[in-house]
């Protein structure tokens, strides 16, 4: 077959069907000699009629191995020529169709054993698929597969005997639908955290700290476990994995010392090299972890680092608009890492004198202390690291910490200055709702603790712009890009918001921000709930059909919406006083109670909410005369709270109960908030003039206190 005019030449002005595609994924293969087209009906239409195999490719902008294979084979022109010609070639951004990544990815992993990206999966016209993997090199080797070579044995079976492609592809599609299936169980008990900490425990690297010990990624969800854990035992072991993971990845490559902000995950044990991506989700997960370490340890280091996380995700991922952007890439200039490398000549050239301190200080080398991926040789660049704290490097070297801390600043922020000069790697910058509301909750979470209000407006200006934007008719979508919002939304979508919504209420106690809140959670019952089974499908009962519709429990680099939806429906529960909320979240941990106990450690989010169930937990009602003395006692509170580490903790603010309810002639006619149980909010009154707390716990209410003091007594025991 000749491929369609304008397809056979590479980076000529000819485009495929991605032009006027949204995705900076897709945009950036809109050139290709690869007839790429956009997941849609046209695409599949135009695969039956020719009966043609479809060619998914499924990656992300900021993904090193992506740029790889497009740069190989898919700007080859000989390559394109070639799947043009078999296929029907699909391109999908994983960020912005989760949905069907999620699929395929489980498919990759079914047939080989392995996944990642880019995704390769090859798909009968009725999206069915017969063959998987991952990265392919354009031609066979070092026993490797090559995709020219992939090519040529599809083009043949297709041809000869596609009977036993369709006949795999059902098969494949039925061992999905059969894992998918699942058999619910009961409650856990206490039991399911020790066995949880007991296989953290058994994975734990002792030198390096994290978890495993090949590559390490941050896994901010383990180390909540751990520090609930800590909390609940007083386990020394519990705290001293989480503070030396925190210490450690501080400490490696896998943080930019010089920009701020984490990159995805470190390719060794130690942290030092990383894959140089730095995701938004990364960064509101991971600071959580370090402020949470910080209220428990008051190490400042751990506060720096949070406030680091925040300076750079504000200053760089930021919209005007309010919404963060996705991701910045691990390449520029066509190399992976070289935006945050050094030479040593560099940095004699940038500091001066002080060249020499920096580089002993950030184990710099003459040779490098990073290694090309491609040749295994060291080229003179260095990646920042440190081998331990200032404080011991200060007390080695006789100099004096506060001398040396602002010496590291006033350096460091010279090398930033002269970065900034460079070639940046690209920013991904679509807006994406599900990550929005991590960073959402965490920036919340950051004022909160650490009091800046830089933090709170930030949060709020992102939560804003998408119940501005990207809210309509009591539907999210799932992607904001160039004014425009697309992709229904998805249960990470409506889960984490909500997270960030009620993180967000916690810190500002305006009503708005929880009456938004239940009002998303209105629609992932109408919408995403399995009522019969219990928990809620990743995708909604008016999506598209894609094989399957699948509920997700595992937790990974980002946790579950199931996971996170259970917790919010915990925390809404104590807080509205309405058991129904209560008996949602028990049907998500019943219908995964089995998986849950297989695998503790792919459920780690989730057995945090199981936590916050089995308690103690606390609901905290502060009711004042006027809003001048609720500041007050909010303040108060919050002061008590930013220094005591109290995970299973919720809020509620009625002084000014009419915006909570709406009431005529006694009656409660309109609910801005959908509580059943108002009649309690409203005995909940101030005693003698006084603002007063009431605070319950999962097994009983205590008297209504009005001295903080007496409230922190209760909480602290």
């Amino acid at each position: 077959m000749i491929p369609e005019k304008g397809h056979e030449k590479k980076n000529d002005n000819s485009y495929n069907h991605l032009i006027n595609e949204k995705s900076p994924y897709l945009q950036q293969h809109k050139n290709n000699p690869v007839n790429w087209h956009p997941w849609g009906e046209n695409a599949f239409n135009k695969a039956v009629k020719a009966n043609k195999p479809i060619f998914l490719s499924i990656g992300y902008s900021t993904c090193h191995w992506c740029h790889v294979m497009a740069h190989e084979s898919f700007e080859d022109a000989e390559v394109g020529k070639m799947i043009n010609a078999v296929f029907v070639p699909i391109k999908v951004d994983r960020e912005e169709r989760p949905e069907i990544d999620n699929i395929y990815m489980n498919v990759c992993q079914m047939m080989t054993g392995g996944g990642g990206w880019p995704l390769t999966i090859i798909l009968t016209p009725d999206k069915k698929p017969f063959f998987a993997g991952t990265y392919f090199p354009k031609e066979s080797q070092y026993g490797r597969p090559g995709l020219k070579d992939i090519i040529i044995k599809v083009k043949e079976l297709w041809e000869k005997n596609p009977q036993e492609a369709l006949q795999s592809a059902d098969k494949i599609v039925d061992v999905l639908k059969q894992i998918s299936q699942n058999t619910p169980g009961g409650l856990n008990n206490e039991e399911i955290l020790e066995e949880t900490y007991r296989a953290l425990e058994e994975s734990f690297d002792r030198e390096y700290g994290g978890f495993g010990m090949i590559q390490k990624f941050p896994s901010p969800t383990n180390l909540y476990f751990l520090l609930r854990y800590w909390k609940r035992t007083s386990s020394d072991n519990s705290l001293y994995m989480v503070l030396h993971t925190l210490d450690k990845m501080r400490y490696g490559g896998i943080y930019d010392h010089v920009g701020f902000g984490f990159h995805r995950y470190a390719v060794d044990p130690q942290w030092l090299v990383p894959h140089f991506e730095k995701m938004l989700y990364d960064q509101a997960l991971i600071s959580m972890a370090y402020l949470e370490a910080f209220q428990i340890t008051e190490n400042q280091l751990y506060r720096k680092t949070a406030e680091e996380i925040f300076e750079y995700v504000i200053r760089d991922m930021q919209s005007p608009e309010g919404g963060f952007y996705s991701a910045e890439d691990a390449d520029s200039e066509g190399e992976e890492g070289k935006f945050y490398l050094w030479t040593l000549d560099e940095l004699d050239e940038i500091l001066g004198e002080d060249a020499p301190l920096i580089s002993e200080l950030y184990n710099m080398r003459q040779k490098g202390n990073f290694e090309e991926e491609s040749t295994g040789k060291r080229n003179g660049k260095n990646i920042f690291h440190l081998n331990g704290s200032l404080e011991k490097f200060a007390a080695q070297k006789g100099i004096d910490l506060k001398k040396l801390i602002k010496k590291v600043d006033e350096n460091l922020l010279k090398l930033f200055k002269h970065r900034k000069e460079r070639i940046h790697p690209q920013k991904d910058d679509k807006i994406l709702v599900d990550w929005n509301g991590l960073i959402i909750a965490a920036l919340s979470q950051g004022f909160q603790i650490l009091g800046n209000e830089k933090y709170l407006e930030s949060a709020k200006k992102a939560a804003d712009f998408i119940l501005s934007e990207m809210y309509q008719d009591q539907r999210l979508m799932h992607r904001y890009k160039d004014g425009e919002s697309a992709v229904s939304g998805n249960l990470d979508d409506y889960a984490f918001l909500i997270w960030g919504l009620i993180e967000l209420y916690q810190a500002t106690f305006e009503i708005k921000y929880l009456s938004a809140a239940f009002e998303l959670n209105k629609t992932l019952n109408l919408h995403f709930l399995d009522k019969e089974s219990g928990g809620f499908y990743f995708t909604a009962d008016d999506a598209e059909e894609i094989i399957i519709r699948k509920k997700e429990s595992y937790d990974s680099a980002l946790p579950s919406g199931n996971s996170v939806q259970m917790l919010n429906l915990l925390k809404m529960g104590r807080i509205s006083e309405d058991e129904s909320f209560t008996k949602i979240a028990r049907g998500i941990e019943r219908y995964f109670s089995q998986k849950i106990v297989r695998s503790p450690l792919a459920h780690t989010n989730m057995i945090n909410a199981i936590d916050f169930r089995l308690g103690p937990s606390y609901d905290i009602i502060i009711s004042c005369k006027d809003e001048k003395k609720s500041a007050f006692a909010r303040s108060k509170l919050k002061e008590v709270l930013s220094k005591n580490y109290i995970p299973n903790i919720v809020i509620l603010d009625i002084t000014h109960l009419d915006e909570y309810f709406e009431v005529h002639e006694g009656k409660n006619t309109s609910s801005k908030l959908p509580f059943n149980n108002s009649e309690s909010l409203k005995a909940k009154k101030p005693i003698n003039g006084l603002c007063t707390y009431y605070i319950c716990s999962d097994t009983d209410c205590k008297p209504p206190l009005t001295e903080i003091e007496d409230l922190v007594k209760i909480l602290k025991s």
